[in-house]
């Protein structure tokens, strides 16, 4: 259990009353909520507030069942809404019969300089406003007073990346007002405790019914109306106070379990990728998986590759390398490169088996590139294309068939290699690649995703990772006898399925 499961299941104990004991001789919660309705009554009357078109009344009838009655007069049982059993003299209530109202920002560009203070959105970061990024904004005086931040407001994110995200204000340090993508609510805090209420805005049963009553647009947002109908259960005054001290006393111990938890998770990926790794090396060094004298040589099988890539540089499928090359090992067993009429040493660390042989990545595979597209398009960057001809987007993008395997060139997950699960075009944030049929694909995946460090971070001054062809081109690679590639891929996945 990460910090955040821990932290949620705490807040779930909290507001189903078992977090901490209940006392019988506390003022149950009913006549804390008909003081509150009173209170309200009393505001509304002296047009301090304004009347909600939604007030109701949520009470237990005589069959155990829950109702809610309306202020027209109509009652409607909720047994459906209601998600759990709370202790006695708890009650169930909506936010927008407990607030005072619930109120949109003002809207205003932001400045340097003017009347006065208005947070946003973005100046709510961890928890807290960052009050020296916090912008001005002219707004007449007269309007100051239905925007102004007090004390125990709780301001609401309505819209974007943060929708449902909730801050406690607290010490506001001049007049400050709020901006128009926020919702400030505000309640009495003599009979509800304003840390206890935040508590519930980071419960799940929150996040729930925000989840329901949240829009579905491009911009996810939310509104008064789904704050104002939220269900939540509400303890007696002096419960919802040691709640919260409770809630007080853990965070620093869920924030250093936390960070313990993070940094043992940290350890572990770190721990998992690098056993990962190393099972990769000594797979493709020949250290994983006896040799076996039998198996047909690695030069008999390099001669098919070489004599499947002169069938496809004919069919104009793949292109000849200007630099072809052959890897031998030498007499001092040391590995030589022949280019032309060329001998160059090599510096290979490895010590591959006698019956492999050396060639360099793109003598068994080959990046093909995607195209740049333009104007209106489908393509494999985007979403798949399916039911077209293999014409009708030619000059568009490369056509790519189901089964064929791309790589990514750019981003953070570049060197990823994907398989096309059907036919479309391909544009240039991919590159399709030829893998040679004479070799167990699985051991060339294996190779490519052992350098995707390497492949990923090989473009120097790149504001964003990219796969350099390079680099891709020169990696040199031992090949086993095909038999022995299909026993390293075995147990290859036998480990890693271990490490799961």
């Amino acid at each position: 259990m990460n910090g955040k499961q821990l932290k949620n299941s705490i807040l779930q104990w909290a507001i189903q009353g078992k977090l901490v004991p209940q006392d019988p001789n506390d003022e149950p919660a009913s006549v804390l909520l008909e003081r509150i309705r009173t209170e309200k009554e009393r505001l509304i009357k002296e047009k301090k507030i304004k009347r909600s078109k939604n007030e109701s009344i949520i009470y237990r009838g005589e069959d155990n069942s829950y109702y809610e009655k309306f202020a027209d007069g109509t009652v409607k049982c909720i047994d459906d809404e209601i998600p759990f059993e709370i202790p006695e003299g708890w009650e169930w209530e909506r936010w927008g019969n407990v607030s005072y109202s619930i109120q949109y920002g003002y809207n205003a560009p932001a400045k340097p300089t003017g009347d006065i203070l208005m947070v946003r959105i973005s100046d709510i970061q961890n928890n807290q406003v960052v009050w020296d990024g916090v912008p001005y904004c002219d707004i007449e005086e007269k309007e100051i007073p239905t925007y102004l931040l007090r004390d125990n407001d709780i301001l609401f994110a309505r819209t974007g990346g943060t929708v449902g995200k909730s801050f406690l204000v607290k010490q506001v340090p001049e007049r400050s007002i709020y901006a128009g993508y926020l919702i400030r609510t505000q309640y009495n805090t003599s009979n509800l405790c304003p840390e206890y209420l935040k508590a519930f805005m980071e419960s799940q049963l929150y996040w729930e019914q925000l989840k329901k009553g949240t829009i579905a647009t491009a911009q996810p947002n939310c509104n008064g109306q789904t704050l104002g109908g939220m269900l939540l259960p509400i303890p007696p005054f002096a419960e919802q106070r040691h709640i919260t001290e409770k809630l007080t006393l853990l965070t620093p111990i869920l924030q250093k379990y936390s960070v313990s938890q993070d940094s043992l998770d940290y350890l572990n990926d770190e721990l998992n990728n690098k056993l990962k790794k190393s099972i990769l090396q000594e797979a493709i060094q020949g250290k994983l998986v006896p040799q076996d004298p039998n198996d047909e040589p690695a030069s008999v099988l390099l001669e098919r590759i070489r004599a499947e890539r002169e069938r496809l540089i004919k069919e104009k499928k793949i292109k000849r390398d200007k630099n072809e090359s052959i890897i031998y090992k030498g007499d001092d067993n040391s590995y030589y490169e022949r280019i032309g009429i060329q001998d160059i040493a090599l510096d290979v660390e490895t010590n591959y088996p006698n019956n492999w042989l050396l060639t360099r990545l793109k003598d068994v595979c080959q990046l093909i590139d995607g195209k740049k597209l333009t104007g209106s398009h489908i393509c494999l960057d985007a979403i798949y294309l399916r039911g077209k001809s293999e014409g009708a987007y030619l000059n568009q993008g490369r056509f790519v068939h189901t089964g064929d395997n791309i790589i990514l060139v750019d981003g953070e997950n570049s060197g990823e290699v994907f398989n096309v699960p059907c036919d479309g075009y391909m544009g240039s944030t991919f590159k399709q690649l030829w893998i040679c049929s004479e070799l167990h694909l699985p051991y060339i995946l294996y190779i490519i995703q052992f350098y995707k460090d390497l492949l990923r971070n090989s473009k120097k001054g790149a504001a964003i990772p990219h796969l350099n062809r390079d680099v891709f081109n020169n990696i040199i690679l031992g090949i086993p006898p095909i038999n022995e590639q299909i026993k390293i891929v075995s147990k290859v996945n036998g480990l890693f399925e271990m490490c799961r």
